[in-house]
């Protein structure tokens, strides 16, 4: 003999069949189910309400919660995210609380929920593991122009067909975009134009951070290009992270992918106007985003401009009287003792300095001593040279 298979829907229809013969009391038929006479008259009730349907089980949920959330504040959270939709939770926070420090606003798991919930939250990206390399002597940012990151993020053509090549430059203490240029070329002559004038808008740097690609550097004597040669005459330290790891770098390619996300997908119809967003996006991120290195502050809130101001004309090369100084050639040669030696092509046109430092040992120094600030290059030839 088969199970006899049943269901609370089916039990519940046949407990109101059997009470609407009369033949039974509510006491006989409550004792049968297994039920309360409590229990019995609800679901009597319900069914004389809404018929059938009103036998389903009803949601338990509480009709209101004392702990939810002000609908106002909701509604403002997320006209938040609708102008800015890339932005997570804590940034969402940090720009309401400015506006309306008084009232209480949720936790960041709550409004994380509450995005969800609306469906406005994107699944997170999964990290990807980096492999260590030697990290060279990178200098920490203690304050406003101590060191400017700069680097060319990747070019992209814009909807008429030419390629667009942003340059980007950031104070790395407080996150401020001095530049966001988008440039039809990598060459130094646009990239030191871009330099100048944001060298006299916000002063000079202690330091200067990029990779070792063209304009930043060059093969040949320490990677010293045109540009970086302009640097060490201003008295500028360069510094260069390891080839191949931008991670070193990191706070600037975070800094790309944002500008990537809200400016170039997809490109601007022309290069006019990707540099119009480009504007828009430095205007936005230094004036109204949050940084959480910067407590949720915005970088235009901690950034100074520097004290150094740009010279009207280049310091003069001086070298101590004891060194032997040689001109450098349009080939990047010096003549050493009626021969010609190479030394690098962006030092032509100035003079460097030979000194002896033990029996027919010498340094090239490019750059004086003296220069508050600069990082004087210096090559050891290990082979003799004449005299």
């Amino acid at each position: 003999m088969p199970w006899r298979e049943t269901s609370p829907m089916k039990q519940r229809l046949e407990f109101i069949r059997e009470y609407e013969t009369e033949l039974f009391t509510m006491t006989d038929l409550a004792a049968q189910y297994g039920i309360s006479r409590k229990t019995a008259y609800k679901w009597l009730e319900r069914y004389h309400a809404d018929g059938a349907p009103g036998l389903f089980d009803h949601s338990r949920r509480p009709r209101q919660n004392p702990n939810a959330t002000d609908p106002e504040l909701v509604e403002a959270l997320l006209a938040v995210r609708r102008r800015h939709p890339r932005w997570g939770p804590k940034k969402l926070l940090a720009v309401a609380r400015r506006g309306e420090p008084d009232l209480s606003w949720p936790a960041r798991a709550t409004v994380a929920a509450l995005l969800k919930r609306h469906g406005l939250s994107a699944p997170p990206r999964r990290a990807q593991r980096v492999p260590q390399a030697h990290r060279p002597s990178l200098a920490p940012a203690t304050q406003p122009n101590d060191v400017w990151t700069t680097d060319f993020k990747g070019e992209f053509l814009t909807g008429d067909g030419a390629y667009c090549y942003p340059l980007t430059l950031r104070d790395g203490f407080s996150r401020f975009v001095l530049r966001c240029n988008g440039l039809l070329g990598r060459t130094s002559e646009a990239t030191r134009r871009r330099f100048e004038r944001a060298f006299a808008k916000y002063g000079l740097p202690d330091r200067i951070r990029s990779d070792n690609g063209g304009p930043f550097a060059s093969p040949g004597l320490a990677g010293l290009s045109a540009l970086s040669v302009w640097w060490l005459r201003l008295g500028i330290h360069r510094e260069r992270i390891a080839p191949g790891h931008p991670e070193q770098n990191g706070s600037h390619e975070q800094f790309h992918r944002v500008l990537k996300a809200e400016t170039a997908r997809p490109p601007a119809p022309n290069c006019t106007a990707q540099q119009q967003r480009f504007r828009r996006f430095v205007r936005e991120y230094n004036q109204e985003r949050p940084h959480e290195a910067l407590r949720d502050q915005p970088p235009a809130s901690c950034y100074t401009s520097s004290r150094r101001a740009l010279p009207t004309r280049l310091p003069p090369l001086e070298y101590a009287g004891h060194t032997e100084k040689r001109l450098v050639s349009s080939n990047g040669c010096v003549s050493w003792d009626g021969a010609p030696l190479f030394v690098a092509t962006p030092l032509a046109g100035q003079y460097i300095a030979f000194e002896e430092i033990d029996d027919d040992i010498w340094t090239c120094c490019s750059a004086p001593l003296h220069w508050p600030g600069t990082t004087t290059v210096i090559v050891r030839f290990t082979r003799l040279l004449p005299q």
